[in-house]
């Protein structure tokens, strides 16, 4: 880990809630260790998976507010589902406050939450590690993908996206177009 990641860890521990900074640091593990497995840079997934949350620092009110500042554009799904808007802030906080300019670790962050079509391999790694580091709770399917991840990871995400359409859509929660496509996308790909 380079001194700058060393730096920003530090930062993200103490801005971060105990559960959401450990939540953090296994998705940078399991987003290197796919990296590794996929042939990918691990420094940028080392980076993304580290500073994927960081816009979760503060409450949903605070986020949109932030956002207002930043002039980041939110949708009305991510205004009906407050859970999605720290991706966008995520990645503009990456940019602006922790000084990262690679445009590929920046879309990895902004896209973890929902996927899209046609991801690069580093927002694959980002978007799965998120939904399968090792401090995640048991939930339906996590087993499958965990033991697919290593050897199929579009499968992987198409499994994670399934998942998440299914959860949301079971609980009458709003789905976000994106993640509906995504799904789509890899589904289409196995």
């Amino acid at each position: 880990m380079t001194e700058k990641l060393a730096a920003i860890r530090k930062e993200l521990k103490k801005k971060l809630k105990k559960d959401r900074y450990e939540h953090t640091t296994g998705v940078m593990y399991t987003a290197a260790s796919l990296a590794m497995c996929y042939g990918e840079d691990i420094e940028k997934a080392l980076t993304a998976g580290l500073l994927h949350d960081c816009g979760k620092f503060a409450p949903p009110g605070e986020q949109i507010k932030l956002c207002e500042k930043y002039g980041i554009e939110l949708t009305s799904s991510e205004l009906d589902m407050p859970a999605l808007i720290h991706a966008k802030l995520g990645a503009c906080l990456a940019e602006h406050e922790y000084g990262i300019t690679d445009r590929e670790t920046l879309d990895a962050i902004t896209y973890h939450t929902t996927g899209r079509p046609g991801m690069t391999m580093l927002e694959k790694i980002i978007y799965i590690a998120d939904y399968i580091e090792p401090n995640r709770r048991e939930i339906p399917g996590l087993a499958e993908i965990r033991g697919i991840v290593f050897q199929d990871i579009d499968r992987a995400v198409h499994l994670s996206a399934e998942q998440t359409v299914q959860y949301l859509s079971s609980s009458g929660k709003t789905v976000d177009p994106m993640t509906v496509n995504t799904c789509e996308f890899y589904k289409n790909r196995r």
